[in-house]
């Protein structure tokens, strides 16, 4: 070959190198596009779906695990790994009828490059480990009403309940109840919570504890969009652990990362204006939307205090009556969030209470001050808030309210996970809670009054003891109607806010953040993040 052929197949073959590398460089850039970034500034501690019991971790694994059944962003039940499930007419018997060549992701465990069909007996094992009290998991109580299940056979999974219970269905679509391998279980041990297997849109790729943690696609995701298109869009997902709120809002509008939910007093006044709308200067790069989101914030009364003003119902009262919770929620919140002046069961529920329940009445509520002063002689009556410091601000709020009524107030600020326990143990007289739904029905919102639930063994951190309330209670998670259930629900709700054994503050709204770039990003009231639907322009 002379040396003008030579020149000529050299440069053919630098040529198609080139063309290779330009192209590899494309897919790389545009699969680098398609990862979805967020922070998770709470950190994670596991990725085994028994121990998703705090919004990250549901998060997390909502990404990684399915169920029987699943809830779309209007909060209906829809089917999952089930394709379809029949309820018997006693309300006792649920029948679940399995979809078949649904895979387990890729694994070692099954076999080299392969994986494992989900089979009834998958749930079955599950639920088991749900109950086994040597897992220990903090999810043993969705299965509260179940007698037993079983699998009939590969594709047929049936539970029977002890009594009638209508949220049973949406139960079912919390992330405990995801499907796992018990190859794996059994392999991993306690380990498996950083070596996750479901069946999920994406799977594990990389966990660097308080650092990173990566998710891939899953190619073999059962579910398609309407157009038939394979589910997920993304080819991965990243989530950081900056500590603070600060930084990832810094993170944010650099665009490092895609998505912010929430809003932070430090940077509030930052993004939004004073009536909770996103400021002009940042809507050309951020797109914003909020909803109602089920979640009562409230000031909870432990009604055994030792206390005599708590123990008063008028000085509960004029504490529901004397401060402004629309002025709170404008000049604390910028306008994100509804005054709770209609109950405790929080708006976006179909049995949100319209009755008029606490206003702002500060003449009532010093009539009511001083008529507990006359009835008692105590002329210095006093009360002390606890409460961690996110929302102190709320709560000195409050303190300067009542304060004109002749109410005295202290505010004790502690950190969360000691507000958490010594409120369980009832050391607290008046602290700060909040209620965020497991399941979108309302019930999950009035057992925490019922009495068979009295802390430290239950959620009943109020002491709230009704006869009343308890019968219509058992009346209705035994009542199949969801008209006539609703009503129910509303008497009780009715019933705990005349005693005053709370005061609710605002109901509070999912209020998410992303870049304009991002697309699909739904919203919903019990603020669960689902991203096989989303994509990156």
């Amino acid at each position: 070959m002379n040396l003008k052929n030579r020149i000529i197949v050299i440069s053919f073959k630098f040529l198609v190198f080139s063309l290779l590398i330009s192209c590899n460089k494309n897919i790389s850039k545009n699969r680098d596009s398609q990862v979805f970034k967020y922070n998770e500034h709470a950190n994670i501690t596991t990725l085994d779906p028994a121990f998703a019991k705090d919004l990250r971790t549901i998060w997390a694994t909502n990404q990684l695990f399915n169920g029987l059944v699943q809830l779309n962003d209007q909060l209906e039940v829809l089917p999952d790994i089930a394709h379809s499930w029949t309820i018997s007419d006693d309300g006792l018997q649920y029948s679940f009828k399995l979809k078949k060549g649904i895979q387990f992701h890729k694994h070692i465990l099954f076999g080299i490059d392969s994986t494992r069909e989900v089979t009834a007996s998958d749930f079955e094992y599950s639920f088991n480990r749900l109950l086994d009290p040597k897992v220990a998991s903090p999810g043993k109580w969705v299965l509260e009403f179940v007698e037993k299940f079983e699998a009939k056979n590969d594709t047929t999974f049936v539970v029977q309940l002890k009594q009638s219970f209508p949220p049973f269905l949406s139960l079912m679509s919390m992330k405990y109840c995801s499907v796992v391998p018990k190859e794996a279980v059994a392999y991993f041990g306690d380990t498996f919570r950083a070596n996750p297997i479901g069946t999920g849109p994406f799977q594990f790729k990389l966990w660097v504890e308080n650092t990173k943690l990566v998710f891939r696609k899953n190619e073999n995701y059962h579910e398609k969009d309407e157009n038939g298109v394979q589910l997920p869009y993304l080819e991965a997902i990243s989530i950081t652990f900056l500590p603070d709120k600060q930084s990832e809002f810094l993170q944010f509008i650099q665009g490092n990362i895609d998505f912010m939910s929430s809003i932070d007093a430090s940077f509030k006044d930052d993004l939004l204006t004073a009536d909770g709308k996103l400021k002009e200067h940042y809507k050309n790069e951020i797109d914003m939307v909020s909803g109602p989101y089920l979640n009562t914030e409230y000031l909870g009364v432990y009604l055994d205090a030792k206390e005599t003003e708590v123990n008063s119902k008028k000085i509960r009262q004029a504490i529901n009556y004397g401060f402004d919770r629309e002025k709170m929620i404008l000049y604390l919140r910028n306008g994100i969030g509804t005054p709770a002046i209609n109950g405790f069961i929080p708006k976006g529920l179909p049995s949100f209470n319209n009755m008029k329940g606490y206003t702002y009445q500060p003449e009532k509520a010093k009539e009511l001050v001083n008529s507990y002063m006359e009835e008692t002689g105590n002329k210095t009556p006093s009360i002390t808030i606890s409460t961690n410091s996110q929302y102190l601000d709320l709560c000195e709020f409050i303190q300067r309210e009542m304060e004109k009524t002749g109410l005295n107030v202290s505010i004790d600020v502690m950190p969360p996970s000691t507000l958490r326990q010594t409120k369980v143990n009832g050391q607290l007289s008046i602290f700060r809670g909040s209620w965020v739904a497991d399941y979108p029905d309302a019930e999950n919102y009035l057992f925490i009054f019922h009495s068979k639930n009295f802390s430290p063994n239950g959620p009943n951190y109020t002491h709230y003891n009704s006869k009343e309330f308890d019968a219509l209670y058992e009346k209705a998670i035994q009542t199949t109607d969801n008209f006539k259930r609703h009503v129910l629900y509303q008497q009780m709700d009715s019933l705990v806010m005349e005693s005053a054994a709370v005061i609710p503050l605002y109901y509070d709204e999912v209020v998410r953040f992303s870049r304009k770039n991002v697309k699909g990003l739904g919203i919903n009231p019990i603020n669960l993040l689902t991203l096989k639907r989303v994509s990156k322009e």
